[in-house]
């Protein structure tokens, strides 16, 4: 017998570690993005991982990898890329703009590691 699985596309994924814990910030961002991309998300996905990954895919485009940029992401940042990918028209508002500060220095983010997992 053999199962057909319907995947809708955009297919958002978001990996996270589960020995680090990251299962709630992995939702919460997913509740951030089906929010704001309500409709235009065809499928968002919550996959349990291991070794301190927490990464985010359109489909299987990266968007944003953890121990690539070495921090997590902020939401803005992750709304922007998603939107550029799905919705390059659409308008985010207030998470278009950059804060005065932002726009005075860029700084180098500070790492987050995790402690729980060994990379």
């Amino acid at each position: 017998m053999s199962t057909v699985i319907d995947v809708k596309s955009p297919r958002v994924s978001i990996e996270y570690c589960t020995k680090c814990r990251w299962m709630l910030r992995a939702a919460w961002l997913g509740q951030e993005l089906l929010t704001t991309f309500d409709t235009m998300i065809g499928e968002l996905a919550i996959i349990p991982g291991s070794a301190a990954v927490f990464q985010i895919k359109v489909d299987d485009v990266i968007i944003w990898d953890r121990k690539e940029k070495g921090r997590f992401p902020e939401i803005k940042e992750v709304k922007q890329l998603l939107r550029d990918i799905i919705a390059p028209e659409m308008s985010l508002g207030h998470s278009d703009r950059k804060k005065p500060v932002e726009q005075q220095q860029e700084q180098e983010p500070k790492k987050e590691e995790c402690k729980t997992c060994v990379e």
